[in-house]
C-alpha cells in the first residue's frame, strides 16, 4: 500500500507543485517559481511534447525517492504518517534538491564542471537515503531488534526467494532509468550507460559476497542482494562518463560500503533499517568518481533544454 500511494500521490503532486518547484523560472539558484499543473508547456509543439514526457520521467524519479524510504521504516510507522511523507518528499524535497542539480541551481555552476550527477545517484538516491535515515531514527527500532546488551539482533526476511525476484526486477529496471537519463531513445550514448550499468551490478554483487564472507564465513545471500543494488546506485552519477573497467571498480567498492554501511549503522549508531534502504542508497553512492565530461553531458541534458522555464 505504501509504494502504491508512492506513486499515486507522488503522481498528483509532482504535476501540481513539485515539477515547478524543480524546472519551473528561478531567479535565485535555489527554487522554480512557475510551470504549477504544467502550466507553461504548449502541447502543440514538439518541444512540449518531449516536455510532457520529461515530465513523466521525472515523476517516477520522484516517487523513487520516496520508495527507497518506505523500507527504512517498514513495520515502524502509521500509515497516515507515510502519506505525510510521501507528500512532503515528492512537492518538495526532490523538487527543491533536484532544481539545484538538473533545474540550473547553485549546485550546477558550481566549481570549473559544476555538480555531476548524470541520472540521479545524489538527486534520487542520497534525497531518499538521507530521508530515510531521519525517517528510522526518529520512529526508532522494531520490538526485539536490540537485545538488552544494545547487540544488534537478526529479523530475517519471509522470503529471500521473492527478495532476489525483486532485485532482478530492479537491475533490469535499472537500464532504463539509467539509459533513459540521456532523455533521447536513438543516442549511441546508450550503449555505454547499458555496459557501465550492468558491470557495476555485477561487480558490486561479487564485492559484498567476498566481504560478508570474509567477515562471517559464510556467503550471505541478502547481503548480496543488498551488494547489486548498491553497485547500481554507485554507477547511476558517472555511467556514461566512465570506462567499463572503472565502472567495475565503482560497483566492486560500492558492494563492500553497503556492507560497512549496514554494520555501521547496526553496531554503532543502532538505527534499525529492515531492508538496508540507507546503506544501499546513501551508502553505496560515495563510491562514485567524478568524471570532467560530465559537465558537457549534463548541461545538454538539462540546461539547455530548460532554459526557457527559467
Amino acid at each position: 500500500m505504501k509504494n502504491v500511494m508512492d506513486i499515486s500521490i507522488g503522481s498528483l503532486v509532482f504535476w501540481m507543485v513539485g515539477f515547478g518547484f524543480m524546472f519551473g523560472a528561478d531567479k535565485s539558484g535555489w527554487i522554480g517559481t512557475n510551470n504549477f499543473f504544467l502550466s507553461e508547456i504548449d502541447p502543440s509543439t514538439d518541444e512540449g511534447m518531449f516536455d510532457f514526457a520529461f515530465s513523466i520521467f521525472q515523476t517516477v524519479f520522484a516517487a523513487t525517492a520516496v520508495t527507497i524510504i518506505s523500507g527504512a521504516v517498514a513495520e515502524k510507522t502509521k500509515f497516515i504518517a507515510y502519506l505525510m511523507y510521501t507528500v512532503a518528499v515528492t512537492a518538495f524535497i526532490y523538487p527543491v534538491f533536484g532544481s539545484w542539480v538538473w533545474g540550473g541551481g547553485w549546485l550546477s555552476g558550481l566549481g570549473e564542471n559544476g555538480f555531476v550527477d548524470f541520472a540521479g545517484s545524489t538527486v534520487v538516491h542520497s534525497v531518499g537515503g538521507w530521508a530515510a535515515l531521519a525517517g528510522a531514527i526518529v520512529v526508532g527500532p522494531r520490538l526485539g531488534k536490540f537485545a538488552a546488551t544494545k547487540s544488534p539482533l537478526a529479523i530475517p526476511g519471509h522470503s529471500i526467494t521473492l527478495a532476489a525476484l525483486g532485485v532482478f526486477v530492479l537491475w533490469f529496471g535499472w537500464f532504463g532509468f539509467n539509459a533513459g537519463s540521456t532523455v533521447s531513445g536513438n543516442d549511441a550514448l546508450i550503449a555505454i550507460i547499458m555496459v557501465t550499468t550492468n558491470l557495476a551490478a555485477a561487480a558490486s554483487a561479487l564485492g559484498a559476497l567476498s566481504l560478508s564472507y570474509l567477515l562471517w564465513k559464510r556467503f550471505d545471500a541478502s547481503m548480496t542482494l543488498d551488494g547489486v543494488i548498491g553497485g547500481l546506485v554507485a554507477i547511476t552519477a558517472g555511467t556514461a562518463n566512465m570506462s567499463p573497467g572503472m565502472a567495475a571498480l565503482t560497483g566492486l567498492i560500492g558492494g563492500m560500503v553497503v556492507v560497512g554501511a549496514v554494520l555501521l549503522l547496526e553496531r554503532v549508531m543502532k538505527v534499525d533499517d529492515p531492508v538496508g534502504a540507507i546503506a544501499v542508497h546513501g551508502g553505496s553512492q560515495v563510491s562514485q568518481r567524478r568524471s570532467c565530461s560530465c559537465s558537457r553531458l549534463h548541461s545538454h541534458r538539462h540546461d539547455d533544454r530548460y532554459a526557457g522555464f527559467r
